[in-house]
Parts: C-alpha cells; sequence; structure tokens
C-alpha cells in the first residue's frame, strides 16, 4: 500500500468513529440502544440489513470459491438469500414489527418466555450468544487477512485494529450507530465495488467480455450447479439462509422490530433482498474473471486483493480496502448489539438483582458493557480461527450449521401453523440439531476441510434434524397455551 492508500484506509476509520460518536445524541434509553426506538426509515433499515449479512469474508473464502467454481456461488449464496428475503418480507418481516409495537418488546427472543418458557428461552439464548462469538471471531479473522494481503500487517494487529474501532462506535451509538455506519459503508463499498469491476472489465477487453469472458474460462464456471456446490446444496442453503436472514440472525430481526410500522419492515426486507440480487454481480464479477488475469496464483482467496494491488491505482487500493472493511464493521457491529439486547432483557435478569435492570438507563449501560464485552471475546477467537477450521470452518460450518436448531423453534413459534408446539418440541428441535451437528462434525469428514465428505450434510444436517423433530414432536406432544395463542395472534 502506497501513501494515498494509508490515507484512505485511515479516513475510513476516522469517518466511522465520527459517524459512530456523533450518533450518540440520539441514543437516550435502552429503545434507542437496541430498536432505534422503532424509528428507523425502510431505507436504511434495508441498506442496514444487506450490509449486516455478509463480511470481509466474501472476498476472502467465497473469492476462492469463485475462483475455482465460477458462478455457482451467485446461485447458491446470493440467489438463495434474496429469495429467502422476499418470502420472509410477507411471513416474518411484519410479526417482528408486530412484536415491538404491541408487546414493547426490544430483544428479538423477549417473546420465547410466552411462547416455550423462562427455561427453554434462556436455553436458546445462552446457546446463541456463544455460538455468535465463533462467527464474528470469523469476521474479525477474515478483515485482518485482507489487511495482512494488502499492507502486511500482522494478523493480530488487523483484529485488533478493525475490532478496536467497531467497538468503540457499537458502544457508544447502538443501532441508530450500527446503521448510520452502515449507510457510510455502502456508499464507500459501492465505489470500490464498481471501480475494481470497471478496471477488471478494461483489462478483458471492455464492455464486450461482460459476456465474452464466460467463453474463455472453463465450460463448468458457467454452470449453475458445479462440483460439491449441488442443487440439494443450494436447496440447503436456501433453508439455513430463510432462518437467518429473516430473524434467524438476531440483529437483522433487530432491523425489522426498528420499523415504525409493517409496510416499512415488509419494504425493508424486499430492498435487501433486491441488493443481493444485484450487487453480488458486480461485486463478484472480479473474482469470476481472476482465473484469466490470475491463471497460477498459488492461493485463490488472494485472487481479490492482488488485483486490487496490481491495477488500481494510488489511493483506489486503500478505498477498496475500505468497501472490505465496511461489511465485516456492519455485520460485527449489528450482531453485538444484537446480542446485547439479548443478554440484557432475557439472560442477565436470570441471575442479577432486578433493582440493578429495573431502569432504561441501567439497561442501557449494562448493553454497552455487554456490547464492549462481547466484540472483547470475539476477537479473542479471531486469534485462535486457524485451530477451528479457519475462516469458512467458522462460517460454514460452525455457524452455518449451528444457526438452524436455534432459529427454527424461533421462527416456526411465530407461526400459527406451529402453535401446538410447546417447549418439549423446542427443546428436543434445538438438542437434536446439536448433536446431529457434533455426530456430522466429528464422525464425517467435510469438504470444507479438505477431505471427502460431504458439505452439503455437514451444513444441513443440523438444520433438517431440527426441523423434523420440532414438527415431529409436536404432533406427537401438542400443547394449548392459551398465553401463547394470543401472542401468536397479535403477530398474525
Amino acid at each position: 500500500m502506497r501513501a494515498l492508500d494509508q490515507i484512505a484506509l485511515g479516513l475510513y476509520f476516522l469517518l466511522m468513529l465520527a459517524v459512530g460518536i456523533g450518533i450518540r445524541r440520539k441514543v437516550k434509553n435502552a429503545r434507542d440502544f437496541f430498536t432505534a426506538g422503532g424509528k428507523m426509515p425502510w431505507w436504511l433499515s434495508g441498506i442496514s440489513n444487506h450490509m449486516s449479512g455478509y463480511s470481509a469474508a466474501v472476498f476472502v473464502g467465497y473469492a476462492a470459491i469463485a475462483y475455482s467454481d465460477g458462478f455457482s456461488i451467485y446461485i447458491w449464496w446470493a440467489c438463495s438469500i434474496a429469495v429467502a428475503l422476499l418470502i420472509g418480507s410477507f411471513v416474518f418481516a411484519p410479526r417482528w414489527v408486530r412484536l415491538r409495537i404491541h408487546t414493547g418488546m426490544i430483544s428479538p427472543l423477549e417473546y420465547l418466555t410466552v411462547r416455550y418458557g423462562h427455561r427453554t428461552k434462556l436455553c436458546l439464548a445462552l446457546s446463541g450468544s456463544l455460538l455468535k462469538i465463533f462467527d464474528v471471531g470469523a469476521k474479525w479473522t477474515a478483515s485482518a487477512l485482507l489487511l495482512q494481503m494488502f499492507a502486511h500487517v500482522d494478523l493480530k494487529w488487523g483484529v485488533l485494529l478493525t475490532g478496536g474501532v467497531t467497538l468503540i462506535y457499537s458502544v457508544m451509538g447502538g443501532l441508530w450507530a450500527d446503521a448510520a455506519t452502515d449507510l457510510s459503508q455502502f456508499i464507500i463499498q459501492l465505489i470500490s465495488g464498481i471501480a475494481m469491476c470497471a478496471v477488471v472489465l478494461y483489462r478483458l477487453g471492455g464492455v464486450s467480455a461482460v459476456g465474452g469472458m464466460w467463453f474463455r474460462l472453463p465450460p463448468e464456471h458457467r454452470q449453475f450447479f458445479h462440483g460439491q456446490y449441488t442443487l440439494g446444496f443450494a436447496l440447503t442453503f436456501l433453508l439455513v439462509n430463510f432462518l437467518s436472514y429473516n430473524g434467524g440472525t438476531w440483529s437483522l430481526a433487530q432491523r425489522f422490530m426498528a420499523s415504525p410500522d409493517e409496510a416499512s419492515a415488509r419494504r425493508s426486507a424486499q430492498l435487501s433482498s433486491a441488493l443481493y440480487l444485484v450487487w453480488p454481480l458486480v461485486l463478484f464479477y472480479p473474482m469470476w474473471a481472476a482465473p484469466l488475469l490470475l491463471p497460477h496464483i498459488a492461493d485463490p482467496s488472494q485472487s481479490y486483493a492482488t488485483m486490487a494491488q496490481m491495477y488500481l491505482p494510488a489511493g483506489m487500493v486503500g478505498l477498496v480496502l475500505a468497501g472490505l472493511f465496511a461489511h465485516s464493521m456492519a455485520m460485527t457491529s449489528s450482531d453485538a448489539n444484537a446480542v446485547s439486547a439479548v443478554v440484557v432483557r432475557d439472560i442477565a435478569p436470570a441471575f442479577l438483582p432486578q433493582r440493578l435492570l429495573a431502569t432504561e438507563k441501567q439497561q442501557l449501560l449494562a448493553g454497552r458493557l455487554c456490547t464492549l464485552f462481547f466484540l472483547g471475546g470475539s476477537m479473542v477467537i479471531a486469534l485462535l480461527a486457524n485451530h477451528m477450521g479457519g475462516v469458512l470452518g467458522l462460517i460454514l460450518l460452525w455457524y452455518g450449521a449451528l444457526v438452524g436448531p436455534i432459529a427454527v423453534p424461533m421462527l416456526l413459534g411465530m407461526l400459527p401453523l406451529f402453535a401446538r408446539c410447546g417447549a418439549f418440541s423446542a427443546v428436543s428441535s434445538w438438542l437434536s440439531g446439536v448433536v446431529a451437528f457434533a455426530v456430522i462434525r466429528w464422525l464425517i469428514p467435510s469438504s470444507v476441510d479438505g477431505n471427502t465428505g460431504s458439505l452439503m450434510l455437514a451444513v444441513g444436517g443440523p438444520v433438517v434434524v431440527s426441523l423434523f423433530v420440532y414438527v415431529l414432536t409436536g404432533l406427537a406432544r401438542p400443547v394449548h397455551n392459551t398465553r401463547a395463542d394470543d401472542l401468536i395472534k397479535v403477530m398474525r
């Protein structure tokens, strides 16, 4: 990186700090910190939802997949998220905002006390919070790897830099700061992404390369499904994304809850869906073209960073790197805020005296402290990522496989169709999914680790098992809970 690149990157970090700290005055209580007071505009919520949905891991782990397997990643990743959000905009997004409006709840898990009971909620809240530390740790690792590729910064310092900046503005401004920085980051990554795509097009011969490039690549790179990323894997990933992006990932549920009304929540999900359908075509184009420009690169995960360094002028490299950081910082700050909401509203009351969290100002302070400790813990995990399957291992296996067992009872519990599924169904579903994950993870080799196992089984097995057990136990042991039925009617 040259001096102009370092200046551009430094200005980016300063901008994030300034926006996050500047928005602090909007945060007066716990509701502002966790749900933006229910006043977030649909367009800001939609952009924030999109920015919080993926991280710099896309430019490391997914860049390697795009390099070796071609177009299929757009189908099983981007299209599956777009479809999941589009369906969810009618099914789940309105339910989340109704929950906040009619009950005053500001944590995605608060309703589980009425739906399944306090112990069940506590079980899901604790396991989900612990899981999120691993997920966010993967995002820090991916960001630090990019900084290492571009500027030869040691991994641990890269984690501390990106994590430290995010920690400051997240602790200060809560969800408002997350959304405001998400908007700034969206603009930066829009400029940097288009610049990267334009320079690669120029290197390939101009606009004609948009379609012509594919006929210069191996034929399998044009296929919708290729190698281990089959139709079955795409459908499995669609199921995982349907659960995750409609609220199973707590930070995304928060954005729906922060909407002022149902129509805004619905439009927010639809905007995010449209962005997932269109923007990855620009984003992934340089990664798809990389085999033509870097045919002998030793590590395909470094292809995007290498092309940026080779082809972009001074200053633009720093801007591209800032754009890559934008996704990780958006996602991690959102996750930290969501987990702190769950800890303060759902976990801490079970272990602390009620007087310590009696007022919203006390909850605001507790939320800031939880954000601080959560981000600190995730940074420790980032430094240990190589011992846990690397970036893709953490994302596709640990998080992708375990989000389902938590999300199944959480999301399906909102629907009238599953009203007879009670606490036994929720706990059985969660426990069976975790057991399935453990069996698959340790007894069956995974292709993500470079072996010959089935990636589809590794990612989808726990989710399918959880779903099956939840439905089956609901039929075998139906529960009639008047309070839960009334709550489901409120969300209807």
